[in-house]
């Protein structure tokens, strides 16, 4: 088959198109023909080696924890698939490279059945494969800080990838959200259903013109001096979740957050895209054999949406 591959860290220049053997099937997960992976920025400080003191890398690595295709062969033990199905995931594993944890830049992959669900019908698979790191992201942050209906929240970084997604699932319950970026992104933020404005210096008082009382729920997914105003817009036993930031759950306490594969969550935003309250926005779709450039791409940063591998 053919897969993307590294063999050191280093740039995106350490990207190869290379021929692999087909991965073996466990008892509990199905072969996924890949019709699309894509970017997201955990994939390029994976491959500069930035998360090696927290997960051990083998390589070659074949990057990629995205995943949209068909079940191709069934494990032993996985009755929730079959040949054929249409399937979406997030496909992390607690080791990064190898034979036995490749990664979704490639034709084929073994995808153990905790990391898949159905893949909604109104979704393509380009759509669907921009969805799962980033969509469990937003939905995990979202939950686990409490989101309710009659809330105020905002949203840092609120047209990336994470963001736009956060936007969408916080309007389904209900929320009124205030969301940050730059302003060639403030009509985009507004047709997803939020109130848009700049970040940077006086977003103090352009919160608070807005939410005169202060902000119900913090999610930051930017990093850097996002969380520096929280004490001025939060009000009192206002919630703050981040997943760049511990200052989040150990200054403020709140919530530092790294997404996990869930069954359940997927399931969940399967339904939303169904119900045509979550549509996937895609900035760039690259083919395989352009998987250096797609990376390039994602580090060049202000990427609204997702960037887009397909086979």
């Amino acid at each position: 088959m053919r897969a993307i591959t590294y063999s050191r860290f280093g740039g995106p220049d350490v990207l190869e198109l290379t021929e692999l053997p087909e991965p073996k099937v466990g008892p509990d997960s199905v072969l996924v023909r890949v019709h699309a992976s894509s970017v997201n920025p955990v994939d390029w400080k994976v491959r500069e080696g930035h998360l090696d003191p927290i997960m051990d890398s083998v390589f070659p690595v074949i990057p990629g924890w995205d995943v949209a295709g068909v079940v191709e062969q069934v494990g032993l033990d996985t009755p929730e698939f079959r040949v054929g199905d249409e399937v979406f995931g997030y496909v992390r594993k607690d080791v990064v490279g190898g034979t036995v944890a490749g990664g979704t830049f490639a034709e084929l992959v073994a995808a153990p059945v905790r990391t898949l669900a159905h893949k909604p019908a109104t979704w393509s698979f380009e759509q669907a494969a921009a969805v799962p790191l980033a969509g469990l992201t937003a939905y995990q942050t979202t939950h686990r800080a409490g989101v309710q209906h009659d809330h105020t929240v905002l949203i840092h970084a609120a047209a990336g990838g994470v963001g736009s997604f956060a936007v969408q699932i916080a309007r389904s319950i209900g929320a009124r959200i205030i969301g940050t970026a730059s302003e060639d992104n403030h009509q985009y933020l507004r047709s997803l259903g939020a109130e848009a404005i700049t970040y940077g210096e006086g977003i103090v008082e352009r919160v608070r013109e807005l939410a005169p009382e202060g902000v119900d729920v913090v999610l930051d997914y930017v990093g850097g001096d996002a969380l520096d105003p929280v004490p001025d817009v939060l009000r009192d036993g206002g919630t703050v979740a981040s997943i760049t930031d511990a200052r989040a759950r150990d200054e403020f306490g709140g919530h530092y957050i790294w997404v996990r594969p869930d069954v359940a969550d997927l399931t969940e935003l399967a339904r939303l895209g169904d119900a045509g309250e979550l549509v996937p926005e895609i900035a760039e779709v690259f083919d395989l054999a352009e998987a250096a450039a797609a990376h390039r791409r994602s580090e060049s940063g202000h990427v609204r949406g997702k960037i887009v591998v397909r086979m």
